[in-house]
């Protein structure tokens, strides 16, 4: 990847941590650029970057355990400061001479450590705080040179720091929450002991990304972009349309299985904020024609993942056709490609052109796009940031997460016209009354789930009725690959159902889903 202009980098050095992600966007928090690499890059091209500071993440080995990895001892002598956490910790006190040991004392989870000599990486922090460990291995003995500045019942050796030679380390996890001053602890390193610039903030990530999108597509290129009513594509838009105006063209597909209003909120909201080129390609009757009398959930997604190809593909030899007849050439695609995605995919490394969607539309075989994708260093939170500093509507930038075959896959039974009526207005109801709470940000999704084939008795007025049932799902998460459900508070819940029941006539019925994941997906289907 290429780091952004102008802001010091800090490497952090993934060894099968399941934090490495949330590592650097703690460094990105305390307003410093951040990467993740592998263990497996030489030092040496560590090096080559020339990064202000290397973390090295924790990781489920054993420093001393036969094939655990580890990392050429030249990373702790080359000048560069050094931060360890948990097995990097480790690696740090191992590779310079201490003393790491199988104790017997294992500690996990929330531990008391006590602070005998602050120095520079602990300063201000109370002398008993909590902090969560992960570890079966202890420190025994800190390398000649630093000082030890912690520890805890199990762990003689819990901080150390050489401030001299820019290395510190702590046997904790300081990026989780559940660790007491863990992102002061990051910050003493960042700030004050490698002495990185506080740089990256997201007017600046904004301002980068239009300059550089202005010098990929130069002064006549022309591009395309899908727009899901997500906040990824809409941001990654609005950057590149800030760059190269009406050179910019959106395709927007209305499948028909969209939340109340998310149609009309692209079409409306998202031109007035950007002033963006918006092409709508209406597929909602070829959409619910390909569903009819469908139920199995994988075939309902593959039938929509199809049909949404094919439908961006028509709208695209549309706009395609319109440049030619202008004697002009679409030559750039525009993605929402985020950092965790490039990591996730090995790094990013591959072809800077792709070819459009397997030709299925009718496209010229030979049809390539340079990609263009203005997100790929940034994080969600970082995304939606960057969505407020380009003005985008608030509704828009703090979105849900939404599935990409959207409310197809929140209906347990075949999608008709009918039944996507009765859970948009459900979903409405809920959306609303999140909202009202002040607990879109609290909570990651709220799938509002319709049991279209179950039909349960019960009694509105004086009548007997016999309707749908309706299930909540409200979750909170980071990343989305482990979820627990939100504890919303009962009176928010009790407007929802009694809202639902009175406004939506066919559903008598609003159930909560408690299930965590795992073992419960987030979605139904």
């Amino acid at each position: 990847m290429t780091q952004p202009a102008e802001h010091d980098l800090v490497l952090v050095v993934d060894f099968g941590a399941q934090y490495a992600q949330l590592i650097a966007r703690r460094v990105r928090e305390a307003r410093v650029y951040s990467e993740i690499v592998p263990h497996t890059m030489p030092v040496a091209d560590m090096l080559a970057r020339k990064p202000k500071a290397i973390i090295l993440s924790g990781g489920p080995s054993s420093v001393y355990a036969d094939g655990a990895p580890g990392i050429d001892d030249t990373v702790f002598t080359a000048g560069v400061p050094v931060f360890g956490m948990c097995y990097g910790f480790q690696l740090m006190a191992q590779g310079l001479g201490g003393e790491v040991a199988h104790t017997g004392v294992r500690e996990y989870g929330r531990t008391p450590v006590s602070v005998s000599e602050p120095g520079t990486l602990l300063e201000g922090i109370p002398v008993e705080h909590k902090v969560w460990m992960s570890h079966g291995d202890s420190v025994a003995a800190a390398p000649d040179g630093f000082t030890v500045l912690a520890s805890t019942e199990g762990t003689p050796v819990a901080a150390f720091e050489d401030v001299g030679r820019g290395l510190a380390g702590v046997q904790w996890h300081p990026e989780v929450l559940h660790s007491e001053h863990g992102q002061k602890v990051l910050e003493h390193f960042l700030h004050h002991i490698a002495g990185a610039r506080q740089t990256w903030t997201m007017l600046n990530i904004a301002e980068e990304q239009i300059e550089r999108v202005r010098e990929q597509v130069g002064d006549t290129g022309l591009a395309i972009c899908g727009l899901s009513g997500g906040v990824d594509s809409a941001v990654a838009a609005a950057i590149v349309q800030r760059a190269i105006g009406d050179r910019l063209h959106c395709v927007f597909v209305d499948h028909g299985l969209l939340r109340e209003g998310e149609a009309e909120q692209v079409e409306r909201d998202f031109v007035a904020a950007t002033g963006v080129n918006l092409h709508v390609h209406d597929a909602r009757e070829t959409f619910l024609a390909a569903l009819a009398g469908v139920t199995d959930p994988e075939e309902k997604r593959k039938i929509i993942g199809r049909e949404f190809i094919r439908a961006f593909e028509a709208a695209e030899v549309q706009v395609l056709g319109e440049a030619a007849e202008q004697g002009e050439k679409v030559g750039f695609l525009v993605q929402g490609t985020l950092y965790p995605d490039v990591v996730e995919s090995g790094g990013g490394a591959g072809t800077s052109n792709i070819k459009s969607h397997h030709n299925v539309g009718g496209l010229p075989e030979d049809l390539e796009f340079a990609l263009v994708e203005p997100l790929r260093t940034l994080f969600k939170d970082e995304v939606r940031l960057v969505g407020e500093q380009l003005g985008l509507p608030a509704e828009m930038v703090w979105r849900q997460p939404f599935p990409g075959p959207g409310l197809g896959i929140r209906i347990i039974g075949e999608v008709t016209a009918d039944r996507l009526d009765i859970l948009r207005r459900a979903d409405a109801i809920a959306r609303q009354e999140l909202t009202r709470a002040g607990l879109d940000r609290d909570i990651w999704q709220m799938p509002v789930v319709l049991l279209a084939d179950v039909r349960s008795v019960g009694v509105q007025g004086d009548g007997r009725t016999y309707g749908h049932p309706v299930v909540i799902r409200p979750v909170t998460s980071e990343d989305a690959m482990t979820a627990d459900w939100a504890r919303l508070p009962y009176e928010v819940m009790e407007r929802i159902s009694t809202r639902i029941t009175n406004e939506v006539a066919e559903v008598n019925r609003v159930t909560l889903d408690i299930t965590s994941k795992p073992p419960g997906t987030i979605e139904w289907e």
